[in-house]
């Protein structure tokens, strides 16, 4: 039925763009002045204005009617009446304008009896005939596919959509003003590499024609912005985009934004309070609030956010140490004699890396809610982090992870190229092992490190994720304007 009144509407808007050509009329202009936008006029009771958006409403009662413009800002009543039209301009109005078209107003903004702000119009121009149909009464789309295949119709139904959306571009905003204001320069990186490096993540391939190679996709900027503190960038970062070629979930899309940043200097701990009042400037910014609803929970992240220490938390499960543990079947033995998992749970794990990790998210991470701090990493897990010079088994790195899902990963980096060169190599055992998520190794970032690298700290921050948790979204995807959808033929 719907999609017999979809075709129904198309024939008569076609008609009436045709009638419109035959009486000289443009369906379509070049252009209109505007002397406000929708939001701006809000706030001008009493002036003329003139503002444009898209009509979301209508309705004509004889000689007088409302309708309603709006643009991804804000939407703004207008009332159209005989008393400031001339008949031609009026029926005009009535039978040639229709909901999705775009129009200028022209008009004095006033308060209705019931204090809404609306514009008296006195010329409204049709700029933009719509030939389909909106999605039913704006009512939003109930279809999930559809509202990311079309997120057009999406934004214009949705007012969720629409604060998510626009907030995670003015929450971006703020996240680089805040880096520049402390120091920091923003630079660019490649997107097409010849190594796997930055992070443990299985690429993207494609070939280059003219220089015949292939190339992977970016999966981190990492090791390009330590090469331009290298260079004598004092501090760096990058809003990026990255692509890992794994599994995706409502927490995990192929194609990702992140901000990665790296500061000479500076060890973890000045990262972990940096990190910290970063988010609380983005909340403050957007919401108002350091506080944030999310899926029924609210999430404070005020004050100092407590700590775990890795370490410490897994020997706890484990019962065992851990830290000293080289061969991978005895520690799956191990787990599984603690009753923490059965070996079949285990199979996907090819290397003891993979193995902590896949305790630790599962017993650990699931169970966190509100923003906590993890800190005290096995080495194993980061082959560019710090080692700590207390016990070489373990890393300066931190984490912070908010109702069971990490939203920043920090270290203090490493900068000796010798040890640098044995985690490589310790990536690629694991890849003979099986494991495709493991890094190359990298010659052009290790021979910018035998150069010489500052003591450092970076981190990375997924904003896709930050995003979603922010403005209360279940799915990722919810806060990416345009993810990549399947073949509807699949």
């Amino acid at each position: 039925m719907e999609e017999i009144i979809q075709s129904s509407e198309l024939n008569i808007r076609k008609n009436k763009i045709q009638e419109l050509k035959s009486s000289g009329i443009i369906p379509y202009v070049d252009k209109f002045e505007r002397t406000h936008t929708i939001l701006q006029a809000r706030e001008v009771i009493g002036k003329k204005v003139k503002i444009a958006g898209r009509m979301i409403f209508k309705r004509v009662m004889g000689k007088f009617g409302f309708c309603q413009i709006r643009d991804i800002e804000a939407k703004i009543q207008v009332s159209v009446g005989r008393n400031e039209f001339d008949e031609e301009s009026y029926n005009f109005y009535k039978k040639m304008i229709d909901i999705g078209d775009f129009i200028g107003v022209d008009g004095e903004v006033y308060l209705t009896q019931t204090g809404e702000v609306t514009v008296r119009a006195e010329k409204i121009t049709l700029l933009s005939k719509t030939l389909r149909p909106l999605p039913e009464k704006f009512h939003g789309l109930t279809d999930t596919e559809l509202k990311y295949r079309q997120r057009y119709l999406d934004l214009i139904s949705n007012e969720d959509s629409r604060i998510a959306l626009l907030g995670r571009s003015k929450g971006t905003s703020v996240l680089r003003r805040f880096l520049e204001d402390n120091g920091f320069i923003e630079i660019e990186t490649p997107i097409l590499q010849t190594n796997v490096s930055g992070a443990s993540a299985k690429p993207f391939f494609t070939h280059h024609n003219d220089f015949d190679m292939d190339c992977n996709l970016r999966i981190a900027p990492e090791t390009w912005l330590k090469q331009a503190i290298a260079g004598g960038f004092d501090r760096v970062f990058e809003v990026s985009k990255c692509f890992r070629n794994e599994g995706s979930d409502t927490q995990h899309i192929q194609e990702f934004t992140q901000v990665e940043w790296y500061a000479s200097y500076w060890d973890f701990e000045d990262n972990i309070k940096f990190f910290q009042n970063l988010i609380k400037e983005i909340l403050m910014k957007t919401t108002g609030k350091l506080t944030v609803e999310y899926l029924g929970k609210t999430l404070n992240f005020d004050g100092n956010w407590p700590r775990i220490d890795y370490a410490k938390a897994m020997e706890e499960i484990l019962g065992f140490d851990y830290l000293n543990e080289t061969d991978l079947n005895r520690f799956k033995q191990n787990v599984v004699n603690q009753g923490l998992f059965t070996l079949k749970d285990l199979e996907e794990c090819k290397c003891i890396r993979t193995l902590i990790d896949f305790i630790f998210k599962r017993k650990i991470r699931a169970n966190i809610e509100q923003p906590t701090i993890l800190y005290n990493y096995p080495a194993v897990l980061k082959p560019l982090a710090r080692r700590n010079d207390l016990d070489n088994r373990l890393v300066d790195v931190f984490q912070v992870v908010v109702m069971g899902f990490e939203i920043c990963n920090a270290y203090s980096e490493l900068v000796d190229p010798e040890v640098q060169r044995e985690t490589f190599n310790d990536q690629l055992k694991e890849k003979e092992l099986g494991d495709d998520e493991t890094m190359d190794l990298d010659e052009t970032f290790l021979l910018a490190m035998e150069h010489g690298m500052p003591p450092m700290s970076g981190l990375g921050v997924g904003l896709d994720r930050l995003f979603a948790l922010i403005y209360n979204c279940d799915n990722i995807r919810d806060v990416v304007l345009f993810p990549l959808m399947k073949p509807i033929n699949n």
